[in-house]
C-alpha cells in the first residue's frame, strides 16, 4: 500500500468544526444528553448514553440525529414543523429543545478552538490552501464567531445552507461536495478533516483525495472503518508530515 500523502500535498481544506476546529462537540453531547434525559426518564426509559451520542446522534444534522436516535429506542414521533416551539411533541420540538440548551450553555461558557488545530489552521492558510467548515450545525456562524474564526472562512457549508439549498447532510457526501465547488476545488484535491464516523463516512462517499479522522472519541478502528485514510488525536501531528 502507498504512503499516504500529506495534507500540504492538496489544494484545500474541509474542516468539519464541531470536534475538529473547536471542542464544541463536548457542548452538543451536554445538549443532547439534557434534552434527551428529560424527555426519556419521565417515560421510565433508560438515560441517554456517551454511546448513543456517538452512535446515533455524533454529525448528524439535528432533526436526522433526533429522529435516528428515537428509532433506536423504538419510539416514533411525527416530524412536526422545523419552526415550532421547544417541547416533546414531535422530532423537530425535541430538535429546537436540544438547541436551545446549546445556545444557552455557549453563550454562557463561550469556546475556545483546540490548540493543536489553530496552529494546524495557520500552517495550511499561510501555504494558501482554501479553507472551508462543513458542519451539519445550523449554529456554525455563532460556533465560529464565538472561537474568533469568523475572519478565516469565506466559505461556510452549514446545516442553514443545506437546508435552503436542499443538500443532504452527512454520511451523504453532498455538504463536502458543495464546499469544494465554492472554492473551486475538485475534490480529489481536498482533504476533508473530520471526527464523526458519518462525517468520514461522506468524505469517502465524496471520493475526496484525503480523508483524516481525528479521534475525540469514535476510536482509530471505527474512524478507518468508516473511511478515514489517517487518524490522528491532535491536528498538530498533521505539522509533523509538512515538508
Amino acid at each position: 500500500m502507498p504512503p499516504v500523502p500529506s495534507a500540504d500535498a492538496f489544494d484545500a481544506i474541509l474542516f468539519d468544526l464541531d470536534g475538529v476546529l473547536t471542542p464544541t462537540a463536548d457542548i452538543h453531547q451536554q445538549a443532547w444528553k439534557t434534552m434527551f434525559d428529560e424527555f426519556l426518564v419521565p417515560r421510565g426509559d433508560p438515560p441517554f448514553s456517551d454511546d448513543d451520542y456517538l452512535r446515533y446522534v455524533d454529525g448528524r444534522p439535528r432533526f436526522d440525529g433526533v429522529r435516528t436516535f428515537l428509532a433506536s429506542r423504538g419510539i416514533t414521533l411525527p416530524d412536526g414543523d422545523p419552526g415550532e416551539p421547544a417541547g416533546e411533541g414531535s422530532v423537530s420540538a425535541l430538535g429546537n429543545r436540544k438547541n436551545d440548551v446549546f445556545l444557552e450553555i455557549l453563550r454562557r461558557d463561550g469556546i475556545q478552538p483546540y490548540p493543536g488545530s489553530l496552529r494546524f489552521l495557520d500552517h495550511v492558510i499561510g501555504g494558501g490552501k482554501g479553507v472551508a467548515v462543513v458542519s451539519s450545525s445550523r449554529n456554525a456562524r455563532e460556533v465560529l464567531e464565538a472561537a474568533g474564526l469568523t475572519p478565516q472562512f469565506a466559505v461556510v457549508t452549514d446545516g442553514l445552507v443545506a437546508a435552503t439549498d436542499h443538500i443532504p447532510g452527512k454520511p451523504a457526501p453532498d455538504m463536502f461536495l458543495n464546499a469544494a465547488d465554492r472554492l473551486g476545488v475538485e475534490p480529489a484535491r481536498a482533504v476533508v478533516i473530520e471526527d464523526a464516523v458519518s462525517g468520514v463516512a461522506a468524505g469517502h462517499a465524496g471520493h475526496f483525495g484525503l480523508v483524516v479522522g481525528v479521534d475525540r472519541g469514535a476510536g482509530h478502528d471505527a474512524l478507518r472503518e468508516h473511511g478515514a485514510d489517517v487518524v490522528v488525536d491532535d491536528l498538530a501531528e498533521l505539522l509533523d508530515q509538512a515538508p
